[in-house]
C-alpha cells in the first residue's frame, strides 16, 4: 500500500489508486502520512481536522474519524491483515514505512540528485525526474485547511521549484539546451517572479546565439517584479544581465551555472 499526498490525497494499492471522498478522513490520512511510522498525538490531530473549531468531545470525534480512516485502509489490504492505523497512548500511528508515501520519495530522489548534480550531470537528471514524475498535482491538494498539511505543502512546493532548478541545470551541463530552453519557458510562464529560472533561461538563450532575446527575458522580468512586487531584480539576476551586454566568456563555461550558489563543478560529462 502506498499513500500519494503529491496532489488529491489517495490510496494505492495493487497498481489500483482511489481517491478519498470525506475530507476529515482525507486530513486524518495526511496527517498520519506525512508521521508515517510515527505516533501524532490526539491534540494534534484534532488541531488539524478542525483548526481550533470548539468539539463538545473532541476525543469521540476524533475516535469516529479513526474508524473512518481504518475502514478505508482495510478496503486496500488483504483480509486477515493487521490494520496500518494503530491507535497508541494518546495518539494514532500510520504503520507503514516512509517510502510508502510518495512525497518521502520524492523527497529521497531529489535530495540524490542534488548531491550528484556537481560531479555526475546525468545522474542527477535520472533521480530529479524520477522525483518529479511522481507530482500529480498541488501537494495535499484536499487535505484540508490545518497547518501542518498546510506546511507540508508549502515544503514540498520550494522543494519541487529548487528540483526544476537543479534538473535544467543538469540539462545544460550535458549540453541539452534546447530541451532545458523548453522546461525553462513552460517554468517561467508558471512561475513569471522566479528569478532563478529567469537567471537559467537567459544564459540557456545566450548559449544557442539569442542574445537578444536573453536580454528582452530579463526586462520582462524586471518589469513584472516592478510592477507587481515593486522590487529590482536581485544580485543573481542583474549580474548575469551584465555578463551578457558584455557577451563574458564565462558565460559559456561549467561555472556559471552556479552563479555563486553551489561550489563550481570539477568536471562535466
Amino acid at each position: 500500500m502506498h499513500i500519494e499526498l503529491l496532489g488529491p490525497v489517495r490510496i494505492r494499492a495493487q497498481e489500483r489508486s482511489s481517491d478519498i471522498r470525506a475530507s476529515k478522513v482525507r486530513a486524518m490520512l495526511a496527517t498520519l502520512a506525512l508521521h508515517a511510522g510515527r505516533a501524532v498525538s490526539h491534540l494534534e490531530l484534532v488541531d488539524e481536522l478542525w483548526s481550533g473549531s470548539p468539539l463538545g468531545n473532541p476525543r469521540n470525534a476524533l475516535q469516529a474519524q479513526a474508524t473512518r480512516v481504518r475502514k478505508v485502509l482495510e478496503a486496500h489490504t488483504p483480509q486477515h491483515t493487521t490494520s496500518v492505523l494503530r491507535a497508541v497512548p494518546h495518539g494514532y500511528l500510520l504503520d507503514i514505512s516512509a517510502d510508502a508515501v510518495d512525497a518521502n520519495r520524492f523527497l529521497d530522489h531529489v535530495s540524490r540528485g542534488g548531491t550528484a548534480l556537481p560531479d555526475d550531470p546525468r545522474e542527477a537528471a535520472r533521480q530529479l525526474q524520477t522525483g518529479l514524475r511522481l507530482w500529480r498535482g498541488p501537494a495535499l491538494f484536499d487535505a484540508g485547511d490545518g497547518l501542518r498539511c498546510a506546511s507540508a505543502a508549502a515544503l514540498f512546493e520550494e522543494r519541487r521549484l529548487t528540483a526544476w532548478e537543479d534538473l535544467v541545470t543538469a540539462r545544460l551541463l550535458l549540453g541539452h539546451e534546447a530541451q532545458a530552453i523548453a522546461e525553462l519557458q513552460e517554468l517561467v510562464a508558471r512561475h513569471p517572479l522566479h528569478e532563478r529560472f529567469c537567471e537559467l533561461l537567459m544564459l540557456a538563450l545566450y548559449r544557442t546565439g539569442r542574445q537578444s532575446e536573453a536580454l528582452e527575458r530579463f526586462r520582462t522580468t524586471h518589469r513584472r517584479l516592478d510592477e507587481q512586487l515593486g522590487i529590482q531584480p536581485g544580485a543573481h539576476l542583474q549580474r548575469r544581465h551584465a555578463e551578457i551586454l558584455a557577451q563574458d566568456p564565462a558565460l559559456l563555461l561549467p561555472s556559471a551555472l552556479w552563479n555563486g550558489r553551489r561550489e563550481p563543478v570539477a568536471s562535466t560529462c
